[in-house]
């Protein structure tokens, strides 16, 4: 391997920092602090354990982060691919995840080089089985490269990613704390009070962080009276779309702060992006990164929306098991799609409808339900949001929306009724796009990834109309 393709693999700095920046914090989870240094030698004495060891090892998911991350380290040092599982997986579900890594064709040899895979990451499959994706090292450092130069300087800085390394989104944080040579700050479960102090303290100055995070560290600033975080410099946004109307509130705890929000998928990497701005579309996602294309083909809608496609140097190699399903991504080529529909706009901007499988016909239109469940999470006592669509001999499909209330809303304010939030959707949407009925669930499904679970949603719903009178369905009840 020539020396172009050693540094086309995502650990490849680590070694150079080893020296060059020994002494500085690589890794510090507010318990364990190691310099580029110690992490070398942390790496370097795991390797002999992982002699004769499969091609795909699975990291121990329930050691602490900074030992799964130095864990993942040594595996795609060695050769390996890592792959990354969740905690909150059952036994069952690890032991049937661990079949099928067991399944894959092992390579005659531990690969080397760009194209061999590193990573296997878990995304919610149809089947309630947690479906693989496996990415190689050239489209992770292509991806590492490409935020480097949109974001400048203030991407190569310390990194906060106070998420679990089973989030893709906060594993690419934390490797881009490293890659770069910047650092990255760890937390085991996140906190808004250490997340806001490790920011105030400038012990970080760039945050990877999902929209959930953001919201409850603007609730827990303002509770307190914080002044405003000078020391912070970008604020990258992904996992979820951001409440722009919460823009301003952001803006003023972190005034130095660059704020971006960035669409992509675990299949992609990086798509598009655009600084936040409380006056810009819901819909939009903003423009192409500068090594992506972007097509819209197929059948399109009234508003233009079509299949999203995209060419780019970042994508996956393919799904592990065959677990190819409805909500697998679709490929043409050098193309692919993750069924997420969308148009251009007269600027050039993305414009995102919403994941194809999810788009309900109601009334003759085409509705997706990702701009009513952002709606109505922007309503103050509602923690989140499921916008189903069920059969109704009239409409096609009936609108039927699931919320989930905000822990302090009781206390705070009186008790929010359906007409309050039909109300909140007529303000900003057209009238078959408001629910027709609102439900409460008190047993708010996740994904692996820590996403809102419509799929489980959806089929307690279906039991409900089943039997509507049977409580089979305890943790769901119609909104006053």
């Amino acid at each position: 391997m020539n020396q172009g393709e050693r540094d086309a693999l995502v650990h490849a700095p680590l070694a150079r920092w080893s020296r060059e920046r020994a002494g500085q914090t690589a890794i510090d989870d507010g318990h364990e602090r190691l310099s580029f240094a110690q992490l070398q030698q942390s790496i370097e004495r795991l390797r002999p354990t992982l002699e004769g060891a499969a091609p795909t090892v699975m990291v121990d998911c329930q050691q602490s982060t900074t030992a799964q991350l130095v864990e993942f380290l040594a595996v795609i040092e060695s050769g390996r691919c890592a792959a990354v599982s969740d905690p909150d997986w059952t036994a069952p579900v690890l032991a049937a995840v661990g079949e099928r890594l067991a399944a894959l064709p092992a390579p005659a040899a531990v690969p080397c080089g760009p194209s061999a895979p590193f990573y296997i990451g878990f995304t919610s499959g149809s089947s309630g089985l947690p479906k693989g994706f496996r990415r190689d090292h050239g489209s992770w450092v292509e991806s590492l490269r490409i935020c480097v130069d949109s974001f400048g300087p203030e991407a190569a800085g310390k990194v906060l990613a106070p998420g679990r390394i089973s989030h893709s989104l906060f594993l690419f944080g934390m490797l881009l704390g490293l890659w770069t040579g910047g650092g990255v700050v760890l937390q085991e479960r996140f906190s808004a009070a250490r997340a806001i102090e490790t920011l105030r303290r400038g012990d970080a100055t760039c945050l990877v962080a999902v929209p959930s995070q953001l919201l409850m560290m603007l609730e827990w600033s303002a509770r307190r009276g914080l002044a405003p975080i000078t020391a912070t410099r970008l604020i990258l946004i992904s996992g979820a779309r951001w409440m722009r109307e919460r823009t301003p509130e952001l803006q003023a705890l972190f005034p130095n702060a660059r704020v971006v929000e960035f669409y992509g998928a675990s299949e992609t990497s990086f798509i598009a992006w655009q600084e936040a701005d409380a006056a810009t579309p819901y819909e939009v996602a903003g423009r192409p990164f500068a090594n992506v294309e972007i097509e819209i083909r197929g059948p399109r809608d009234a508003q233009g929306n079509g299949l999203i496609y995209v060419r780019s140097p970042m994508l996956f190699i393919d799904y592990v098991g065959g677990q190819a399903d409805a909500t697998a991504a679709l490929r043409d080529g050098d193309w692919l799609s993750v069924r997420d529909m969308g148009r251009i706009d007269e600027q050039g901007r993305l414009c995102l409808a919403g994941r194809q499988n999810r788009m309900i016909v109601t009334q003759g239109k085409n509705l997706f339900p990702d701009e009513v469940e952002s709606r109505l999470a922007s309503c103050p006592g509602i923690a989140g949001a499921s916008v189903q669509g069920l059969p109704d001999p009239i409409r096609g499909q009936q609108v039927v929306a699931v919320v989930q209330l905000a822990a302090a809303a009781d206390a705070k304010r009186p008790p929010l009724t359906a007409q309050d939030l039909a109300a909140w959707c007529r303000e900003q949407l057209e009238p078959y796009k408001v629910p027709r009925r609102f439900l409460v669930c008190t047993d708010w499904p996740l994904t692996s990834s820590g996403k809102t679970d419509h799929h489980r949603i959806r089929q307690r719903l279906e039991r409900l109309q089943d039997q509507p009178d049977s409580g089979a369905v305890p943790c769901l009840h119609r909104l006053p």
